[in-house]
């Protein structure tokens, strides 16, 4: 049995993990093209691994990076929502917003339309006030879906868990304001 929806979009329902949700997000991670954007793929433990952190993070603040199923055929699809970020930067901490779906969901706004109801979320529940994203300069995708939502380019940065990733560690930060959203 899944979890009732803390909220929903659209198409998109929005909801803490459950333990099934491993199996089908390792599969997600497991992809590739998903994760070309990464510096490697994520073994089915760094997705446990991740799950419970976000379950964690849920149940301490009342958001994480929320499990997303299709309303339409209640099929989980992947992540969109807002989790805690705390490497070392001149920006952190911050709570930045983020997505991954499984790549047959890709080119159907879901990333847009599931980031704009986890900013309506953000700003209109919880009551925070900017939001931050960050990707590598390269992922042009996400790029456009920060631009989507209304977020401004702050700058271009090294981040620093990517410095050894010579193709990845030009990074893009963006922001969005709760007055601004």
């Amino acid at each position: 049995m899944k979890e009732p929806y803390i909220f929903q979009s659209e198409r998109l329902g929005f909801r803490n993990w459950i333990q099934s949700d491993v199996l089908n997000m390792s599969t997600i991670n497991a992809d590739p093209k998903v994760m070309e954007f990464f510096p490697v793929i994520a073994t089915h433990q760094q997705t446990e691994a991740f799950v419970k952190r976000m379950q964690e993070q849920f149940e301490q603040k009342g958001f994480c990076y929320f499990a997303v199923d299709r309303l339409d055929i209640g099929e989980f699809i992947g992540f969109i929502g807002i989790s805690e970020q705390t490497y070392e930067s001149n920006f952190t901490p911050c709570v930045d917003i983020g997505w991954r779906l499984a790549q047959k969901q890709w080119g159907k706004g879901y990333a847009t339309e599931g980031a704009k109801r986890c900013l309506e979320y953000a700003f209109n529940e919880l009551g925070l006030v900017k939001i931050m994203s960050v990707c590598p300069e390269v992922n042009k995708h996400s790029e456009v879906v920060m631009q989507k939502i209304g977020m401004r380019k702050v700058k271009t940065f090294d981040h620093p868990l990517l410095v050894s990733y010579e193709w990845l560690k030009s990074c893009v930060l963006y922001e969005i304001e709760r007055t601004s959203c």
